[in-house]
């Protein structure tokens, strides 16, 4: 499975035979997209450690006190609730972040072209 590897080395030749200059423009976009990226993952995590926390807490007092509960849910239920919850709170917040930062880096870049 994959490219054999002299299909592979014939590729990569006939990339570095063009040499492209980026212009700053370019290199801009990138570096906005970085932060951005990394903007939402450091919220991303932020949010997946405040959930995980908070749906840890009542689930784990409910597995000790609710009848129901100390019945149907093992360790791997127990885990799984928590965990969803935390992966959960982890795409949505990166996805709203890196999303308001698109619109933000897309704001200024219009306000830089009209002015």
């Amino acid at each position: 499975m994959g490219i054999p590897s002299e299909m592979r080395d014939v590729w990569v030749q006939r990339r570095a035979k063009f040499f492209i200059i980026p212009s700053p423009a370019e290199d801009q976009k990138k570096l906005r997209a970085q932060q951005s990226s990394q903007e939402g993952i450091r919220a991303g995590l932020k949010a997946a450690a405040i959930t995980g926390v908070f749906t840890a807490v009542p689930t784990l007092i409910a597995v000790r006190k609710v009848a129901w509960a100390k019945a149907n849910l093992n360790h791997t239920a127990q885990a799984l609730i928590i965990s969803g919850a935390s992966i959960a709170a982890y795409f949505i917040t990166v996805d709203k972040t890196v999303l308001e930062s698109a619109r933000k880096n897309s704001r200024a870049q219009f306000d830089n072209k009209t002015a």
